[in-house]
């Protein structure tokens, strides 16, 4: 294949203040081969983040890229998803980024160059995990020098897959992890890391944190339950004790804030709902 069409989906639920910076930062990127096509699906929003979206539209046809919004009444990620690839062309690498992300300016080729094949394939970047104030700062920190976030293709905020990798599965289903059941759709040796960076930021604070992260491990927990068979698939090195050792030891702050969400989690029941990512 040479030159497939990319097609950037964006979910976004009342992203004003970050969509800007996303957008601009994808109209930054390196010159894709092919046609790009970037799609906002504002969902259940009540701010203007359909407006900032369509301000960008002369920004992104600057470079000969498009531009469109699609506006849904109710909130929700998997029905934006649903919504977003109606009518795509499946001959399409896709992208699916969250809307607080940003991307740096390589990305997005060599992304295009890694999936612009006939094989079924998932891509992803290398995520910087940043945080605001210390909470979140020693958390993304920890998090960042976990075995399976340092070597692994973790695809947490921004995942791609070419257009056979596409075909194995039909709608997005409904669950709460959609950038997991994506991944699993793949054997470790089926998901590459192509080698540049993109800005993913975690809540702040203990109590979202703890949040987020409940709502993270529920979704995982979800797939094993309803997909057991996905789970062979994960391929995440164990930390091991030895690991968790040299952790403490090299950052006792970070490995404090995140042993004390997680333990959180642990004792908590398990989430009934969706929670943000901030």
């Amino acid at each position: 294949m040479t030159g497939a069409p990319l097609e950037i989906l964006i979910p976004a639920n009342n992203e004003a203040a970050q969509i800007d910076a996303c957008l601009a930062a994808l109209a930054e990127s390196t010159p894709v081969p092919g046609p790009v096509g970037v799609t906002v699906i504002a969902n259940g929003c009540h701010d203007d983040t359909a407006a900032r979206t369509r301000a960008a539209t002369a920004q992104m046809a600057a470079r000969g890229w498009t531009l469109r919004v699609i506006e849904l009444p109710v909130g929700g990620k998997i029905a934006a998803l649903n919504a977003g690839e109606a009518g795509l062309p499946d001959t399409a690498i896709r992208a699916y980024l969250d809307a607080d992300v940003t991307v740096s300016p390589p990305l997005m080729a060599l992304i295009h160059a890694a999936l612009d094949r006939a094989t079924p394939l998932y891509a992803s970047g290398r995520p910087r995990i940043t945080g605001r104030g210390r909470v979140a700062r020693a958390y993304a920190r920890l998090w960042a020098q976990l075995p399976f976030m340092a070597h692994g293709v973790p695809g947490c905020g921004l995942f791609a897959v070419s257009p056979a990798g596409r075909k194995r599965w039909g709608a997005f289903p409904e669950l709460i992890s959609d950038d997991g059941f994506a991944r699993l759709n793949f054997a470790p040796e089926e998901r590459v890391a192509v080698p540049a960076d993109y800005d993913w930021p975690v809540a702040e604070g203990f109590a979202a944190l703890w949040r987020v992260r409940r709502r993270q491990d529920a979704g995982m927990a979800e797939i094993a339950r309803r997909h057991p068979d996905m789970m062979t698939r994960e391929g995440k090195p164990p930390l091991g004790v030895a690991g968790a050792a040299r952790l403490a030891l090299r950052d006792p702050v970070g490995f404090a804030v995140y042993g004390a969400v997680a333990l959180g989690v642990r004792l908590a029941p398990e989430p009934r709902g969706w929670s943000r990512g901030r």
